[in-house]
């Protein structure tokens, strides 16, 4: 048994230059693409969806929200919302596209994927809180997706770096 170095371990290079540290860098790109393309197409589909901006009738969110009154683990949530199921509806639809355009190009991003998670959770306990088993449900996922966005930002290729990078250089 020798205790010398393993020949397997990782170093990481002093430039930083090596693969391992560019994917570690890149690591979160998917999934800000993802859940910011994602959350545009979810706020463009509600916008454009004639049923689902209205109080009642097939596939509007008033009838959604009555429907999951009962089952939602804070009915309170959902009668606030029946308040003015339109005016719920237009704020979750312009909440998940200015969630989804400020993660993709990176601005504010912090914020944004605490919009996300925000909406994610609100979602999940009051729409999907009934599916069973509670994995059938994707708000949950959806809200633990954000975790890392919310916690990292958008380090690259994002507007909040091109700003950290001029702040840097005392030119903003």
């Amino acid at each position: 048994m020798t205790h010398g170095r393993r020949a397997d371990s990782y170093t990481p290079r002093p430039d930083g230059g090596g693969p391992r540290d560019t994917a570690a860098r890149y690591a979160l790109l998917p999934l800000r693409l993802f859940l910011g393309v994602t959350f545009v197409y979810a706020g463009l589909d509600k916008l454009t969806d004639s049923a689902f901006l209205k109080d009642s009738g097939a596939g509007s969110i008033g009838d959604m929200m009555r429907a999951v009154r009962d089952s939602s683990a804070i009915p309170a949530l959902v009668d606030m919302a029946l308040e003015s199921p339109v005016g719920f509806g237009y704020a979750i639809a312009f909440g998940e596209l200015a969630v989804g355009i400020g993660t993709l190009i990176g601005l504010l991003t912090r914020i944004a994927a605490l919009g996300g998670a925000l909406i994610s959770l609100s979602l999940w306990l009051t729409v999907s809180w009934a599916a069973e088993p509670y994995y059938y449900g994707n708000d949950l996922p959806y809200l633990m997706a954000w975790t890392p966005l919310i916690l990292a930002g958008a380090p690259l290729l994002s507007v909040d770096a091109a700003l950290r990078a001029r702040r840097r250089r005392g030119t903003l």
